[in-house]
């Protein structure tokens, strides 16, 4: 698949490059972009809920009444999880939510996700560029002459950039990644995506091997 290269004016450069069949014309595999967009949320999970335990509640651990004659229900402390203020039953603890998946699997994930985007056109590739300042505004012309500002979009830089990455950052959508740190769940939540061309070189390199 041949994509014209624009630059950052939004114009065509009379240049076209060739999309790896490889990485971005895969036949979708759902079930792994699955797995590792699970993966990837489960890892951004602090799991630190926390509730108290019986043991963990601080309160008297003098027996409430006695054990037959009253006339109703058996208790303990006034700790119990069945009285107001005691304690939680099976209550959530701190743990560990993330997962291992094998390298092949976020690999056919990540190339089924870029598959995805190269059959809707939501690819584009431009030239590579740079900041000498961080610049919102210059941020903002270049989404504008490439015509995707108002959606989601994600550009990827074959190295990282400050000044770039600064631009963007006030943007609520706009994002600025390394092709290095590409992933699946990143790709599918943009509507287009928007690739330099060393940053393609880069992701062809990553995904091949």
């Amino acid at each position: 698949m041949e994509v014209s290269v624009l630059n950052i004016n939004g114009q065509e450069t009379g240049r076209k490059v060739t999309l790896n069949e490889a990485i971005f014309g895969v036949e979708p595999n759902d079930h792994v972009i699955y797995l590792d967009v699970k993966q990837y949320m489960a890892n951004q999970r602090q799991g630190n809920a926390k509730s108290k335990e019986r043991s963990e509640i601080s309160g008297s651990t003098r027996k409430l009444g006695r054990q037959k004659g009253g006339g109703g229900a058996r208790h303990g402390d006034i700790n119990s999880p069945l009285l107001r203020g005691g304690a939680r039953v099976f209550g959530p603890t701190p743990r560990d939510y993330s997962f291992k998946l094998n390298k092949k699997v976020k690999q056919l994930a990540r190339k089924s996700a870029l598959s995805y985007k190269a059959q809707d056109n939501a690819i584009l590739v431009v030239e590579d560029f740079a900041f000498e300042a961080p610049k919102t505004k210059e941020f903002v012309n270049i989404a504008k002459n490439l015509k995707v500002d108002g959606k989601k979009m994600l550009f990827v830089l074959p190295e990282a950039n400050k000044n770039v990455y600064l631009s963007a950052r006030n943007l609520q959508k706009a994002q600025v990644i390394e092709a290095a740190n590409v992933n699946t769940y990143k790709v599918l939540d943009a509507d287009v995506l928007v690739i330099t061309e060393k940053s393609l070189e880069a992701i062809d390199g990553i995904l091949n091997k």
